[in-house]
C-alpha cells in the first residue's frame, strides 16, 4: 500500500524531474545561461501557478478568471494593470436554482453578481462592470448599474474597481461609509457592508469629523481639503453629506460634542489616506 507521504514524495521528485527538463531545454534552445532558465523557469511558476494549483480541484460551476489586482492604482490604464487569477463561481447548482425558483431570473442575477465580486475581492482582485457586464453575465451595463442602485438601497455595497478606487463617476466608498455612520451603524456593521476594516472606518469618520467642524468654523473648502489632507472633490462631498443626510440623533450629539472639543484646533490630526 502506499501512503499519501509517500505519493507526495514521488510527486516532488517528478516536479523536479521536469524543472531540470524544463531548464535544459531553455539553455540548449535559447543558449540561455543556468542562472537566466532557472530565471525563467520561476516566472513561469509566478504566472501559471493559479492553473497549476487548481488542476483538478476546481467545482462544477467553476472556473478561472483573470481580473485586475487590487494593488494596481486607479490611474495606471487597464492594459498596463497587474493581473491576477481568480477562481470564480458562476453557478452554484442548487443554491442558484433555488433563488430563481423563489425569487426570479433578477434576484439570480444580482445574487450572483455579489457572489463574483466577492470572491475575486477575497482572492486579491477586482472585477469591473465590464467585466460582469461583458464578459461573465452576458447582459447590458445599464442593467448591471440599475441592479447595484437596487442593492445599494438594501445597503449592500459590492466590491467592484469603480466602487473600491473611486473611478469614473461611481460614488466614492468613503462618502458610502459616512453614510452609513450617520444612519447609525457601528463600526463593525459598516466594515463588513463595504468589505473595509475597521480602522479604515474609523479613519474616514474621523476625517468627515474634521471637515464638519472646520466647515462650522466658516473654513474654505479648499483650505479645508489642505487642512484635512484629502482631494477638493472629497471634501465637498463629505459637505454636501453633512447638509443633506439627516443623521440620527446620537451620532447629532457626537458630531456636536467634537466641535466643542475641536473648534480651536484646526490643524490638529489627519494623516494622509
Amino acid at each position: 500500500m502506499i501512503h499519501n507521504t509517500s505519493l507526495q514524495k514521488w510527486s516532488r521528485l517528478a516536479q523536479k524531474q521536469l524543472d531540470q527538463q524544463f531548464i535544459n531545454s531553455i539553455i540548449n534552445g535559447l543558449q540561455c545561461s543556468p542562472f537566466e532558465a532557472q530565471a525563467i523557469l520561476e516566472s513561469v511558476y509566478s504566472v501559471y501557478a493559479p492553473y497549476f494549483e487548481t488542476s483538478g480541484t476546481l467545482k462544477p460551476g467553476q472556473f478561472l478568471f483573470q481580473v485586475v489586482s487590487i494593488e494596481a492604482a486607479s490611474n495606471t490604464p487597464l492594459e498596463e494593470c497587474e493581473q491576477t487569477t481568480v477562481v470564480l463561481t458562476l453557478d452554484a447548482g442548487e443554491e442558484d436554482l433555488a433563488i430563481r425558483q423563489s425569487h426570479g431570473i433578477v434576484s439570480l442575477r444580482r445574487h450572483r453578481m455579489q457572489r463574483l465580486a466577492h470572491e475575486a475581492f477575497q482572492q486579491g482582485g477586482l472585477l469591473t462592470l465590464e467585466d460582469l457586464a461583458n464578459r461573465l453575465l452576458n447582459c447590458g451595463e445599464r442593467t448591471l448599474s440599475r441592479d447595484l442602485y437596487a442593492l445599494r438601497d438594501q445597503d449592500i455595497i459590492l466590491p467592484l474597481r469603480s466602487i473600491i478606487k473611486d473611478m469614473g463617476r461611481a460614488i466614492s466608498h468613503r462618502a458610502l461609509i459616512i453614510e452609513q455612520w450617520l444612519q447609525g451603524k457601528e463600526y463593525e456593521q459598516i466594515g463588513h457592508i463595504t468589505h473595509h476594516s475597521i480602522p479604515s472606518v474609523q479613519n474616514y469618520v474621523n476625517k468627515f469629523k474634521r471637515v464638519v467642524a472646520l466647515t462650522e468654523q466658516n473654513f474654505d473648502i479648499h483650505s479645508i481639503s489642505f487642512l484635512v489632507k484629502i482631494s477638493t472633490s472629497l471634501a465637498q462631498q463629505y459637505y454636501e453629506l453633512y447638509k443633506n443626510t439627516r443623521a440620527v440623533p446620537h451620532r447629532t450629539k457626537e458630531l456636536k460634542s467634537f466641535f466643542k472639543k475641536n473648534c480651536s484646533s484646526p490643524n490638529r490630526g489627519g494623516s494622509h489616506d
